[in-house]
């Protein structure tokens, strides 16, 4: 989908999120935005944008919002196991698992985006998974880790049947798959023991975590502090708020804004009994000049390594190592216990 026609499907989303009562872009700032930004939304050119303009102007641009199609592994990669399986509500909640041979209970990888590293595991007897979940601006980021977590509780829960030890279960992921990846590792445990739901009742806790082009916290109010001001057209004013679902920036700074960036600080989570993580965020520049390279420059990962540091969990960080280079296939066999570690 086109970004600019993106950003306008943020904006409906989280008007319906809100269940504002306003429907113009009179009162209502998020489509004075869309006016300004798709003068060609208001159909009848009376200078007012209203919901029901805004959501027509969408349909007639492809923009309506369907459900997107399965992210496909690689296609010259072993077959999975089980393809598609169900772990939650939505209709994206699904995952491809892949069994290693073994007459043990296997450590098993969860790939959160990719699965370059896929055949090395499953060469090791690793078994394999891969996830999806939704997306932006469909749920707001804080769900979207929720359905990464209830993932990883499913497949714990799937231990006996597939051979899986859930007490050896690593993530690795590139940019929000490695953000997710950091956020799983850091967060307190989220297993409900009394819950009705036999899912809910496993952790949701790492042995490691492999972070590719990682972001170093989703708090988003906090990049400026190791990255600076971001630079005209990194983003635009309505983002960060429709990042979590709300509809201002003053809604991040209420109580209920600041309780969601705080569920999705993961410097802020991060403490002594986590995992260990590796990283590789290889645009290594002084200071990010674009998009991309805001999203995923070396200083996410440095600020991660400095906090890790400061906590004492095992943080490798590759641009930083100057021997010889680890491999992550090498730091997630170490971690899960791999024999002939």
């Amino acid at each position: 989908m086109n970004p600019r026609l993106l950003s306008l499907v943020g904006l409906i989303l989280a008007s319906l999120s809100t269940g504002s009562v306003a429907q113009t872009s009179q009162d209502n700032e998020r489509l004075r935005e869309g006016l300004k930004k798709f003068p060609a939304a208001d159909t009848n050119k009376d200078g007012i944008l209203t919901m029901e303009e805004a959501r027509a102007f969408m349909a007639r641009a492809g923009g309506k919002e369907k459900s997107k199609p399965k992210t496909p592994i690689n296609p010259n990669a072993t077959k999975p196991d089980y393809s598609d399986v169900v772990y939650g509500p939505d209709e994206r909640n699904v995952l491809d698992f892949w069994k290693a041979k073994s007459d043990k209970p296997t450590p098993l990888v969860v790939f959160i985006h990719g699965d370059k590293k896929l055949e090395d595991m499953l060469q090791s007897g690793v078994s394999c998974a891969s996830i999806n979940y939704r997306f932006l601006p469909s749920a707001p980021v804080q769900d979207i880790l929720r359905d990464c977590a209830r993932a990883v509780q499913f497949l714990r829960s799937k231990a006996g049947e597939w051979n899986i030890d859930k007490t050896r279960v690593a993530a690795v992921g590139g940019s929000a798959g490695a953000g997710t990846s950091l956020w799983l590792s850091s967060r307190d445990d989220l297993a409900e023991p009394k819950a009705t739901d036999p899912v809910l009742r496993e952790s949701t806790r790492l042995t490691c975590a492999g972070l590719l082009s990682t972001q170093a916290t989703y708090d988003m109010m906090r990049w400026p502090d190791f990255l600076g001001d971001p630079q005209p057209g990194f983003f635009s004013e309505s983002e960060v708020p429709m990042f979590y679902g709300l509809t201002s920036l003053k809604d991040l700074n209420s109580p209920a804004g600041q309780k969601v960036r705080r569920e999705c600080d993961m410097l802020a989570w991060l403490s002594k009994e986590d995992a260990p993580l590796f990283i590789d965020n290889s645009q290594d520049v002084p200071k990010p000049t674009n998009r991309n390279k805001w999203l995923h420059c070396t200083q996410h990962a440095r600020t991660v390594k400095r906090q890790c540091r400061a906590v004492g969990v095992e943080c490798v960080l590759l641009q930083d190592e100057t021997a010889t280079k680890p491999s992550l296939t090498d730091f997630l066999r170490k971690h899960l216990l791999v024999e002939g570690q």
